[in-house]
């Protein structure tokens, strides 16, 4: 059974990674990069050149869980910045980033009442 910490710190590592980087690179990365320690429970997203592909990395009471979505027809939105900083998001962004709906600009849908 996967255990994943609930936090309210989501992390968006700007720029493209390596999807050939595994737990203990992106861990790394994270503390090199980011200059932020990836032991607290956070959680630290990644995307590839290509933004079909993100990595989610999070630490949890016993170890790390890695985590990959793959979009079949669409990228995921992504802030673009030449340096990799990290941006940070909320539980309801990171819930549409993973629908592969821009967490940046979402849309409200319209449902008229009915009469009655």
């Amino acid at each position: 059974m996967i255990t994943v910490v609930p936090t309210d710190q989501i992390y968006l590592c700007c720029g493209a990674t390596d999807m050939r980087r595994g737990i203990d690179s992106l861990a790394r990365m994270v503390q090199q990069v980011l200059a932020l320690n990836p032991h607290t429970g956070a959680i630290f997203c990644f995307r590839g050149r290509k933004g079909h592909i993100i990595k989610i990395l999070s630490h949890d009471d016993q170890g790390f869980c890695l985590f990959t979505k793959r979009l079949t027809d669409r990228c995921f939105a992504w802030p673009t910045t030449k340096d990799q900083a990290a941006v940070s998001l909320t539980k309801a962004e990171l819930s549409l980033l993973l629908e592969g709906i821009d967490w940046r600009r979402p849309s409200k849908t319209y449902r008229p009442r009915l009469a009655g």
